[in-house]
């Protein structure tokens, strides 16, 4: 509704009550910035709104009968500084007319005011109709206070709503609704950016335990749970206060965003901090230190939230939960329903070796589901007991070490562990990362979660029902004798982040004074050693060099040195890379790790260099393919013999053969020759471009690709011996804008075209791009390196920058101006970071002082 002019006497009512809503907002910020009481500041706001509200009602004049309702968080009398009004306008039953002409000018003079309104209008009828239909809109009813309007309309449908709602349905349709809330974070707190609203152990969860309380009728504050023996005073403090955190945390998002935001960004955490009153410490950032205080305050919300509902569910099934008599396991535990519950709640005290005992009989007995109340309670009492001497108990040593070699629940119970700060109480250098967040831009979960997840996705390959997955991961798993060896190297990949140094190798010394502890055989602790200090080095093989090279096999075999290793490093490899983010996999490295895998088995299996890198029959397996394609014998002749053995170790027999099919009538090519189709992997396109060798080529195909919007991930760059370039190029689009298959037609006709043409090369923009959120709150320095191969044929470039839209053909024109070559280029994107390995050649890279000029271009273009 446009304003009215302010010169009416509505215009001037709008006016006046736009200032008030400003005035009032404002004292309510100073006020809190002055005293800082958040519960003044929620009611304060709410209380300003009534006032509003009230005020417009009277001047619109609506029918008698109606009624308007504050729902939601707003009927719950609470708003936050951006929070939406959520209204109902209510209508009596017996009136259904439309009420369009009554409501729009109230409606509208809300938005003129100022207020971001959220509105429905219905009958008593109709909302007790949409209610039964959508949780989501009986729980938001179920709020509901009169703010204007009429008393017995609203006193009506209260008592209706009252009337149809089923306690016992609700409580579980907001379980079901929480868990798949709960999905939707991965089941985690720990993310580096979580929803201080919506994530688990967020402000929702509290409401949730509340909505069902206030509609069982057991009360609307933590205080009142405690009159019906639900939690302890001390807990209902305890939760007191992680809500009052979490309400001083929305409250400061909301001024500091000045717009609704529930996020806790990397933008607004050094600020958040800061508002805190936080300071850094020599060894964390003021950031990192809020966001430890955010993950205990989450961990403590899930601890007492689930002791809370599983004793709201015991108080509203006591058909279910009474009755039974407990079923005895042993003197120490018995089974209460389908829960582990101690026999005696001071068991722990006594005999500390329980703890551990606890949950390994979660994973020995699947009829368990999980524990009782009272053995939470008893369990996170008697954390203090795990010590020094606890941990250096042989009996406590053999329990732990036999948790990972379970048939089941292995990642459940590890979780619940470090749930219950038990895992970090056993193990001191995992207490340490529990919540240290990862300043990088592919990891999205802090140290611990990490790993957690790893170790999760190392048991799914031990999985039958998950072996479609990844197949090979699976067989592989099944066959490897004693593979939860491969779980403890899981364990403490990452356990030395933070500390300084290399983690790798802090986290090898730790890993094998744990086996040595518990009593693992030398051959076992040096498996484990391994794959914690070699870790990265799989990924980083695969990633950056060329797997083509024989040398770059037999070295990496050299480090692995068995068959036993290889697996289990591979293995370890996957569900790391899996276990960063959500966004990092993808089928092409899961290619580049599968190639590597094979050629070093090979080696490893007594092949010759060139047995490993399947040269020896990957002629015969190509010429295979083209009978099988209808080419007749002897046709490949004419093209094949312009190709040397370089070409042939470094693409595989179906690329071969595909390039055979497209070339061997045309060796000779007066024109370009481009090629497309879908990645065999199917996940991107491979490019293929054949056209007599021309100045500035890989700069321009670069260009070419880059406009397009396609991110190169590999470049193999091949002369024949009659001066034609054979290049390919496998392309990933970031986007998804287009299908694939769509595109391939546009490059082949486009592309022949661009190479026809030749048209001058664009000029580098490399400061044209902007940055990205991420990048602006951890900068990458660039790094270049070039320096020869071990036979001095070639020069190996490395760079290391942000990622960014050109940045390759950025590299490519540059070297190209330099009159460098490119044989290889392996392109590595982590997150938004850059990690790209080139082979390359040229007279300027043999003088030092012109290698140096290249060097210096190079990283003023990589420069941000």
């Amino acid at each position: 509704m446009p304003d009215q002019p302010s010169g009416t006497a509505t215009g001037k009512r709008i006016l006046a009550l736009r200032q008030r809503l400003q005035d009032g907002q404002a004292a309510l910020h100073q006020d809190y910035l002055a005293k800082g009481n958040a519960s003044a500041m929620l009611r304060g706001r709410a209380r300003l709104v009534d006032g509003l509200l009230r005020e417009l009602w009277r001047h619109c004049a609506p029918p008698q009968a109606m009624a308007l309702v504050a729902v939601g968080g707003y009927g719950r009398g609470e708003l936050y500084p951006a929070s939406d009004i959520d209204l109902l306008i209510l209508l009596p039953d017996d009136d259904c007319r439309q009420a369009d002409e009554e409501i729009t000018p109230l409606i509208g003079m809300l938005w003129d005011i100022g207020l971001e309104v959220g509105h429905s209008v219905r009958s008593s009828a109709d909302c007790l109709l949409e209610a039964a239909r959508d949780i989501s809109v009986q729980t938001n009813l179920l709020e509901a206070r009169l703010v204007a309007g009429n008393r017995q309309t609203f006193a009506g449908f209260a008592q209706a709503m009252h009337d149809q709602l089923d306690i016992r349905q609700f409580f579980k349709a907001k379980r079901l609704e929480q868990q798949e809330r709960h999905a939707r974070f991965d089941d985690t707190a720990f993310s580096l950016e979580p929803n201080c609203k919506e994530s688990p152990g967020g402000l929702r969860d509290l409401q949730v335990i509340l909505w069902i309380a206030r509609a069982a009728g057991l009360g609307r504050r933590w205080r009142d749970l405690t009159a019906h023996a639900l939690i302890t005073a001390s807990e209902a403090r305890q939760l007191e206060r992680c809500e009052r955190l979490l309400d001083h945390l929305r409250i400061r998002l909301h001024y500091l965003a000045r717009r609704r935001e529930d996020r806790l960004l990397f933008d607004h955490q050094e600020a958040l901090a800061e508002a805190f009153g936080i300071r850094p410490s020599a060894a964390k950032r003021a950031s990192e230190l809020l966001m430890q205080r955010y993950y205990l305050n989450a961990r403590l919300i899930n601890q007492l939230g689930t002791l809370l509902l599983q004793n709201l569910g015991e108080h509203l099934f006591p058909a279910y939960h009474r009755h039974l008599a407990p079923i005895y396991i042993n003197p120490r535990f018995q089974m209460q329903r389908d829960l582990l519950d101690v026999r005696d709640e001071q068991i722990f005290e006594r005999e500390p070796r329980a703890i551990l005992e606890s949950f390994l009989l979660l994973q020995q007995r699947s009829e368990l589901k999980g524990m009782t109340a009272r053995t939470l309670r008893a369990l996170w009492r008697a954390r203090s007991h795990i010590d020094a001497k606890f941990r250096r108990d042989p009996g406590n040593r053999a329990l732990f070490l036999s948790m990972f070699q379970q048939k089941r629940g292995i990642v459940h119970e590890m979780r619940r562990m470090n749930h219950y700060d038990i895992l970090g109480r056993y193990l001191p250098a995992f207490g340490r990362i529990v919540g240290q967040m990862q300043h990088d831009l592919f990891h999205v979960y802090t140290v611990d979660q990490h790993i957690l997840q790893v170790l999760r996705n190392l048991r799914r390959f031990s999985l039958p029902e998950f072996a479609h997955e990844y197949p090979r991961c699976s067989r592989l798993m099944s066959r490897f004798e004693r593979h939860w060896l491969i779980y403890i190297a899981a364990l403490f990949h990452d356990i030395a982040k933070g500390r300084g140094g290399d983690h790798s190798q802090l986290g090898m010394r730790d890993a094998r004074r744990f086996c040595i502890e518990h009593g693992l055989a030398e051959e076992d602790t040096d498996l484990v050693g391994f794959l914690v200090g070699d870790h990265l080095t799989m990924s980083a093989v695969a990633q950056k060099q060329d797997l083509a090279d024989p040398e770059v096999i037999a070295a990496f075999a050299r480090t692995v040195q068995t068959r036993r290793r290889l697996d289990a490093l591979y293995l370890l490899t996957v569900a790391d890379i899996r276990g960063t983010s959500p966004k990092v996999w993808n089928n092409w490295k899961g290619k580049l790790l599968e190639d590597l895998y094979l050629a070093t088995r090979r080696l490893l299996d007594g092949k010759t260099d060139r047995q490993a890198s399947d040269g020896d029959g990957r002629q015969d397996e190509v010429r295979r393919l083209l009978r099988f394609h209808g080419l007749r014998p002897g046709m490949e002749a004419a093209l094949w013999q312009q190709l040397d053995t370089a070409y042939f170790m470094r693409h595989a027999a179906d690329e071969i053969a595909w390039h055979t099919r497209n070339l061997y009538h045309c060796p000779n090519a007066p024109l370009p020759v481009v090629k497309a189709r879908l990645h065999q992997i199917d996940d991107g396109l491979q490019v293929m471009v054949y056209v007599a060798d021309q100045p500035l080529l890989f700069a321009r195909l670069c260009g070419f690709f880059s406009r397009l919007g396609y991110s190169i991930v590999d470049a193999r760059i091949h002369t024949t011996r009659h001066g034609y370039a054979l290049d390919s190029f496998t392309l990933l689009d970031p986007g998804r804008q287009l299908p694939y298959r769509d595109m391939t037609g546009l490059i082949e006709h486009d592309l022949v075209e661009h190479l026809r043409a030749m048209p001058p090369l664009a000029a580098v923009q490399p400061n044209a791009t902007r940055l990205s959120r991420q990048l602006r709150h951890f900068p990458i320095m660039p790094e270049i390196s070039i320096h020869p191969d071990d036979k001095g044929r070639y020069h190996i470039m490395s760079i290391v920058a942000a990622d960014r839209p050109g940045l390759l053909y950025s590299v490519a024109l540059t070297l190209a101006h330099h009159r460098v070559s490119v044989h290889t280029a392996r392109i590595a994107t982590l997150g938004e970071r850059a990690e790209d390995t080139f082979l390359i050649s040229g007279e300027k890279l043999l003088q030092p002082a012109s290698r140096m000029r290249l060097e210096q271009e190079l990283l003023e273009i990589l420069q941000i």
